[in-house]
């Protein structure tokens, strides 16, 4: 593996972060800290205990989570879309860098982003509410694996989209939607019959309560169905990717 040019082109990823920290990191904490006031303190006060935790601890690992999924996407999905934009893309192609090592170093950079950014968010959220995590190993597995999935799709959008607009559409009409359904502010099993049942064809139900069972201990679905999904996920995001890139699909034409 040429680990020099996936060395380079993660380290320029990242720095590309750094440039802009208000917008990759102070935005979408605040906007995640102003969740925590809204409905953890102000809201979650009326309401009592869901799964023998408080309302505000309770949503805590759906908004990281709801996080999460928006944030690798858009860092993936922008991190391969600019080079193609500016027609870099074809230098990238030309030179000796394998395709492996070309999404090894963008989804790398952009999982990278979206874990430090949960990891910030989760300590923002111990300022405004009491947090237990009780599998702190499960949790670290649920971040990594969601990161790394969702930045695969958001590579997979920026190779499909062919205007800046198209990469806000999945984000913001898919994904945000479904995270506000998956659970992130409920427990599934508040829901009528009927409800539950579609809920669980909504994908984003099993991030949620995989994720949250390893703070609470307690989830909708099981933690091994929660795993399995997201893996399939991922297998199927791979499989995609590869053969974008066997095919060439909107790299070389």
């Amino acid at each position: 593996m040429n680990l020099h040019a996936v060395r380079a082109i993660y380290r320029f990823e990242m720095a590309r972060t750094f440039r802009t920290i208000l917008q990759s990191i102070v935005s979408p904490v605040i906007s995640t800290a102003l969740y925590f006031v809204v409905f953890g303190a102000a809201i979650g006060s009326r309401i009592p205990e869901i799964g023998g935790v408080s309302y505000g601890a309770f949503i805590v690992p759906g908004l990281i989570m709801m996080s999460i999924l928006t944030l690798s996407i858009s860092n993936a999905s922008f991190g391969i879309y600019f080079p193609r934009f500016t027609g870099t893309i074809y230098e990238l192609l030309s030179a000796p860098v394998s395709h492996l090592e070309i999404v090894a170093a963008y989804v790398g950079a952009a999982a990278t982003k979206s874990v430090m950014i949960g990891l910030v968010i989760l300590a923002t959220a111990a300022f405004f509410v009491p947090l237990r995590i009780e599998h702190p190993f499960v949790m670290l597995l649920f971040l990594v694996l969601t990161s790394l999935t969702f930045s695969l799709f958001g590579f997979i959008i920026g190779i499909w989209a062919d205007g800046f607009e198209k990469l806000q559409i999945i984000p913001l009409l898919v994904v945000m939607p479904l995270a506000f359904l998956g659970g992130t502010f409920y427990s599934i099993e508040m829901l009528p019959p009927f409800w539950h049942v579609v809920s669980l064809f909504n994908p984003v139900v099993y991030l949620v309560s995989g994720f949250r069972w390893s703070f609470i201990g307690t989830a909708d679905v099981s933690v091994w169905t929660s795993l399995g999904m997201t893996v399939v996920f991922l297998l199927g995001c791979l499989a995609v990717t590869g053969w974008m890139f066997r095919t060439g699909y909107k790299l070389k034409n």
